[in-house]
């Protein structure tokens, strides 16, 4: 049953993000419309701002897996008394 939950949910979220990226894409067309210079210079500046904020991702990655090991090592005794 939780795989069956897990499958449901993963559509789920592959829905929104499919949604999600459809709205971009409209709202970027709408705005070629109304200003192509800006939806122009949107093209370029978007990449350069995924890269520069790129490191503070893979940062925060490595932090929320440092406390989440940490908290495991700390929890370990408790899960160990609690089982037995």
């Amino acid at each position: 049953m939780g795989l069956i939950n897990w499958l449901i949910l993963c559509r789920e979220l592959e829905t929104v993000a499919n949604m999600k990226t459809l709205i971009a894409l409209i709202l970027w067309f709408i705005l070629l419309v109304l200003c192509w210079p800006l939806a122009l210079l949107l093209i370029f500046i978007f990449p350069l701002v995924w890269l520069i904020l790129l490191p503070f991702k893979i940062l925060g990655l490595t932090l929320a897996l440092i406390f989440k090991f940490i908290s495991a090592v700390l929890l370990f005794p408790f899960r160990v008394v609690g089982a037995i």
